[in-house]
């Protein structure tokens, strides 16, 4: 068997035991927030055996209905998340509601005992790290953050690299996620207010007018998303802690730009921060835009013996020409299991969503602890905070 199919074979399904729910039980899971994202997971979702979508719920009713056909027929359907976490034939909850709505919806989910997938970023801010974790060590809930690279076979194998320190001293990691896409344009979202519960969408966020382009392009805005460092940075700042053993950044600078959006979007199309572990030595560097997609997204970890450069379809390995008198003999190598092009959002193989939400019905099912816990959930978005802090203080941020 090759590298390729052992890797995926280890990564994928579920292996019941005669603890949690049993192989032959049905999880039913209850989903909330039913956008386009969610709409790609539950998808996934009807391709694992033993699970059922019993229950929907969406404040738009374009939403709701897309959701009731993927989840087919006989699940409940409702605009009210409460009468989803009330019924019986709920275990589980996968929650694809915008970013303001992840800690409310998983607080209130572990509350009425249900198990949670939560979409990344975990946390709309700092402040409710606590309040989530909480919340989970509370109830005894397993909670799945779908920081998806960490049920990824490739970047598994990767971590094993770093972390047998063949790339020898790490201090610097870069992380890039470009693209060249005119994402501020449609500016007249068709979106009837009647078909909208938006007290509801709304929250906790700022009370405002319904705004059908907010409603539509809510991660550009701070009432509702983080921009580029909450939606796309979360993914690879959390591959480095992950394998660096990291946990926050103590300082963060940034500079950021609306050249495409300007009036549009509140945050940024264009940015850049400078992540800085001081404590362990590490700086993170992550550049992100819509105007050009030159390294797409990938993450390289320069270490003084090698490179081990990453994307979502392959790993590569390069060797420092000069190399310290103690480096092991090393050369290029690689694993390949993408079929798209060299630094791609997204690959057909390995399907990152199928793979941790396989993970994530196995920890249901047995209770062991999932590949992204909401401590790395929490840990990921600190970076992202702490990125945006500096961009709108206009002045480096520090933890405290």
């Amino acid at each position: 068997m090759d590298d390729r199919r052992r890797f995926l074979l280890a990564a994928g399904g579920y292996a019941a035991t005669a603890f949690g729910f049993p192989a032959n039980e049905m999880i039913g899971v209850g989903c909330i927030g039913t956008g386009g994202r969610a709409q790609v997971l539950m998808k996934n979702l009807n391709n694992i055996p033993g699970v059922k979508m019993t229950a929907v719920c969406d404040v738009w009713d374009q939403n709701l209905a897309a959701a009731q056909k993927i989840a087919g027929a006989g699940a409940f359907a409702t605009r009210d998340y409460r009468a989803v976490l009330e019924r019986k034939d709920v275990d589980a909850v996968l929650i694809g509601a915008p970013d303001h709505q992840h800690v409310p919806l998983t607080v209130a989910a572990c509350q009425a005992g249900k198990d949670v997938y939560v979409e990344k970023p975990l946390t709309h801010s700092l402040a409710e790290g606590r309040e989530v974790l909480e919340a989970k060590n509370r109830s005894g809930r397993i909670v799945q953050v779908g920081m998806q690279q960490r049920s990824m076979p490739h970047i598994q194998k990767a971590y094993e690299i770093v972390r047998a320190g063949t790339l020898g001293e790490i201090h610097k990691v870069h992380l890039t996620w470009n693209r060249n896409t005119p994402r501020g344009m449609d500016r007249r979202p068709n979106v009837d207010p009647k078909t909208v519960d938006w007290k509801a969408w709304l929250g906790r966020a700022r009370q405002q007018e319904f705004d059908p382009y907010r409603f539509r392009q809510w991660r550009w805005f701070w009432d509702f998303g983080g921009g580029v460092f909450t939606d796309l940075m979360v993914h690879w700042i959390d591959v480095v802690h992950w394998f660096l053993d990291l946990d926050h950044p103590e300082r963060a600078a940034s500079a950021g730009d609306n050249f495409m959006t300007k009036g549009v979007w509140e945050t940024p199309d264009t940015a850049q921060t400078l992540l800085h572990y001081t404590n362990q030595g590490v700086q993170a560097y992550f550049e992100a835009t819509f105007i050009n997609a030159r390294n797409a997204a990938m993450i390289e970890f320069m270490g003084d013996f090698a490179t081990l450069y990453l994307d979502r379809g392959r790993y590569e390995i390069y060797p420092e020409k000069r190399r310290r008198a103690n480096a092991p003999p090393l050369q290029y190598s690689e694993l390949v299991l993408g079929e798209g092009p060299k630094g791609a959002d997204f690959y057909s193989t390995p399907n990152g969503e199928l793979l941790h939400l396989s993970n994530w019905i196995e920890c249901v099912r047995t209770r062991k602890a999932p590949n992204a816990p909401v401590e790395a959930g929490i840990s990921a978005a600190s970076a992202a905070h702490m990125a945006n802090l500096a961009l709108r203080g206009g002045q480096v941020a520090r933890w405290s």
